[in-house]
């Protein structure tokens, strides 16, 4: 005969439940772990191999060898990348929980055709040459664009499908733009092939201290708005009821990306996808808590970006194919899986 144990026994013999927080400060930490190992490989790999001790000794002491010079250099390399991929995971992040639609990022929104197509023009018809006077070029662009994405989409009605129709037709557009003044200036078409692939070959001290007050206000922004985000995606009724302002939330969100895509694509070019794959792979494991998202996005995203900046040097030897090539190559396949999945989902 089979005597049932009394429910504090059983209780107290059950397995607990795991501690989803503690799960995600560890996980968080992994990923700064993965982060550190990620950015010591791109500063040792290149078109000159550097063993961890010539890196070591590159970074913490300096003697102006030819190894130290090399470890110089790819350090503004590395901090742009970690910068730029920190924006722009953030930004597509904002993206998404505003509009409600996992595909959105600042890539497929248009925001980053903007911000590209501004610096293009005030670098061949208005003489633009410094990082700090095509910077407002690239902010204008990003909100101009944003702005007229919204209204196409339909502003507060706006739908995910009408969003990504207006932007995929406005970065089609603009992109055109681009390739007509690429023909039809040839002295032009130097200057802007940076603009239309999106690379880190430009990371410098002077280019990392313009666009980190941008990147880090941008962040900040973007972090704060956690709880309103986190509010916002059980409705517009329920928010309310929970005290958030709809209509701050929107106009601050769409600040923080446009802030964040513009300064990202003011350093490096247009770099897509970024934006939308990590949130997905972060979205995974925490859930849709925005609190816990932003920071891994934050994190993750320059882990992607700087692996394939990783790639992109070492499939070209001598050469390099730019980071902006790399993650349009990945970034395609992962894209169409997703979309695909999304469309199984609801059948």
């Amino acid at each position: 005969m089979l005597v049932e144990s009394p429910p504090e026994q059983r209780a107290e013999t059950a397995p607990a439940p795991p501690n989803r927080r503690a799960i995600r400060v560890l996980g968080l930490l992994a990923s700064v772990v993965l982060l550190v190992l990620v950015a010591l490989a791109s500063i040792a790999v290149g078109a000159k191999e550097l063993s961890l001790e010539q890196v070591w000794h590159g970074l913490f002491a300096d003697t102006g060898t030819y190894g130290d010079v090399v470890v110089a250099d790819r350090l503004s390399r590395t901090v742009l990348g970690v910068l730029a991929g920190a924006a722009l995971g953030l930004a597509g992040s904002v993206l998404q929980a505003l509009t409600r639609n996992p595909l959105a990022d600042p890539g497929l929104l248009g925001i980053n055709a903007g911000a590209s197509a501004a610096v293009v023009t005030a670098i061949t018809f208005f003489g633009v040459t410094s990082l700090s006077g095509y910077v407002w070029f690239a902010f204008f662009g990003a909100a101009a664009v944003g702005a007229l994405v919204w209204f196409l989409g339909g502003s507060r009605g706006a739908t995910p499908v009408r969003l990504a129709l207006a932007g995929t037709a406005i970065s089609a557009a603009l992109y055109g733009y681009l390739q007509a003044i690429m023909i039809l200036d040839d002295a032009a078409l130097g200057r802007m092939r940076f603009w239309t692939v999106g690379s880190l070959s430009s990371g410098s001290n002077s280019t990392i201290t313009q666009v980190l007050p941008f990147i880090l206000g941008g962040a900040l922004l973007a972090l704060a708005l956690a709880r309103p985000l986190n509010a916002m995606a059980m409705g517009d009724d329920t928010a309310r009821a929970l005290g958030a302002n709809l209509n701050r939330t929107r106009a601050l969100s769409m600040l923080a990306a446009t802030v964040l895509s513009g300064a990202a694509t003011a350093a490096c070019g247009p770099i897509v996808f970024v934006g939308l794959m990590v949130p997905h792979v972060v979205r995974s494991f925490t859930g849709p808590d925005q609190r816990w998202i932003l920071p891994y996005a934050a994190i993750l995203s320059p882990v992607v970006l700087l692996g394939a900046d990783v790639v992109g040097r070492i499939v070209a030897r001598p050469a390099e194919l730019q980071v902006g090539i790399v993650t349009a190559v990945l970034g395609g396949p992962v894209f169409i899986f997703l979309v695909r999945r999304r469309r199984t989902a609801q059948l």
